[in-house]
């Protein structure tokens, strides 16, 4: 099938021109004005941007977490053998192309470092490690830097959630101790220093080690300072920060009625002043991406779990599907960033930091014809009545705002489960080169 994308406002990380998309098939055939091409079919897009496909690099679909599963799975929202069944999770539901990383929890005597050496081959080309959730999936240092030490070797990027779970777990065992089982516990129990230290300590490591470092879901200045300075010298060292960091801050966890569980995730939202601290460095490039670490459960029977302990409560919220919304809004119209910043964080930065780019993250020819076309007008109002996520919350409920993609018909989603595909991403530094065009125009 062929379609001509017309009169758009076309915009990528650099660009910023009025233009015609012509697609054939799955790849952009070709770019130009007032292209004169036959197309099964023709979308007006005067008036409107025409976006990259966003990339969320961090995300939880169907995983398991605290005696319970996220809610969202493929369709809606450790070694080889890992990989497999995780494959087979997706198997069928993909509505999009998707990736995965390898969560390394542990490296047994025997086989493991090299079956992570092995992944970059397969297109598995990032490694994440947890430094927080102590008895669980935290790893100690040695495992930290020995999957560095082969990520250097292997052309891997290495993603690390920095907190200092040893410090964390003495904190919650002593405020449990003591009778405190509220949500806002769990920020009390995480203060952003035990971010900031995990964020240096794993910078040095990965210094030491050779290894690009890539920092998921930083939260607070504590966590910015040491990547700015990192980023400074010219080091390897990249961050991302999520949508919720900018919007909700510690007073959420406070809301009566245990309604505060809604906003218990990691690290847990910040003291307010932390959310200019996060648009400056994401406007400066400190912080190179913009994610969701979407992990959503519901609220009634899966949050309520730990109605009588803050350390039962499910870790993570939903997000997915209003990122692009929420930063057109407050990051664009408020003036805090441009239209192209704004691709380069949600689109063009996450491609090319995973192996995805150019074949992801930008509107170019031989391109995937991944488009958002994207009404700047268009007026909503987000609610959970009106999102796709099957949780029954959103962290954003009753925000109004201006622009929104345009084509979704009905609002409801058209692609048939399992046209999406696993997606094979190059080695970190390296692109990954869009197949050839077939138009012959």
């Amino acid at each position: 099938m062929s379609v001509l994308i017309k009169s758009g406002r076309i915009l990528t990380a650099a660009d910023d021109y009025v233009g015609d998309v012509f697609v054939e098939g799955e790849r952009i055939s070709l770019i130009g004005e007032s292209l004169d091409v036959q197309a099964d079919k023709v979308i007006d897009a005067a008036g409107k941007y025409v976006l990259p496909g966003c990339v969320d690099p961090h995300t939880h679909l169907d995983m398991p977490f605290g005696g319970t599963v996220t809610i969202d799975d493929v369709e809606s929202g450790q070694t080889a053998e890992a990989l497999e069944d995780w494959r087979a999770k997706a198997n069928g539901k993909q509505v999009i192309d998707m990736g995965y990383h390898m969560a390394v929890t542990d490296l047994r005597e025997g086989g493991t470092l090299e079956e992570l050496a092995s992944l970059p081959d397969q297109g598995i080309t990032s490694y994440k490690l947890f430094m927080a959730y102590k008895g669980a999936l935290m790893v100690d240092d040695e495992t930290l830097f020995k999957t560095m030490e082969v990520a250097a070797d292997t052309g891997a990027l290495v993603m690390v959630h920095a907190e200092n779970g040893d410090a964390i777990d003495v904190l919650v065992k002593k405020a449990l101790a003591e009778g405190h089982t509220e949500p806002h516990w769990h920020a009390l129990t995480r203060p952003p220093e035990t971010e900031g230290e995990a964020t240096n300590r794993a910078i040095q490591l990965a210094r030491v080690a050779g290894s690009p470092l890539y920092v998921v879901h930083v939260s607070c200045r504590e966590s910015v300072e040491p990547i700015a300075l990192a980023r400074e010298k010219g080091w390897d060292v990249w961050g991302e920060t999520c949508t919720q960091y900018f919007f909700v801050d510690y007073t959420f966890l406070e809301r009566p009625n245990f309604e505060g569980a809604k906003y218990v995730y990691t690290p847990p939202p910040r003291a307010k002043e932390n959310q200019d601290v996060l648009w400056n460095a994401v406007r400066t490039d400190t912080l190179s991406v913009i994610s969701t670490d979407h992990c959503a459960f519901r609220w009634d029977g899966q949050k309520t779990m730990g109605r009588d302990d803050f350390s039962k409560i499910p870790n993570g919220g939903p997000g997915l599907e209003n990122r692009l919304q929420m930063i057109h809004e407050f990051g664009v119209r408020a003036g805090r960033i441009s239209l192209n910043r704004m691709v380069e964080l949600l689109c063009t930065n996450p491609a090319k930091l995973f192996g995805l780019y150019p074949r992801k993250g930008t509107i170019a020819v031989g391109s995937d014809a991944d488009i958002v076309v994207f009404d700047p007008e268009k007026t909503l109002t987000i609610t959970a009545a009106g999102q796709h996520s099957k949780t029954d919350y959103n962290l954003y409920e009753g925000t109004r705002v201006t622009g929104s993609p345009e084509l979704v018909e009905g609002d409801e989603l058209v692609a048939e489960p399992g046209i999406g595909r696993f997606v094979a991403r190059a080695k970190f530094g390296q692109e990954l080169k869009p197949e050839r065009a077939t138009a012959a125009v």
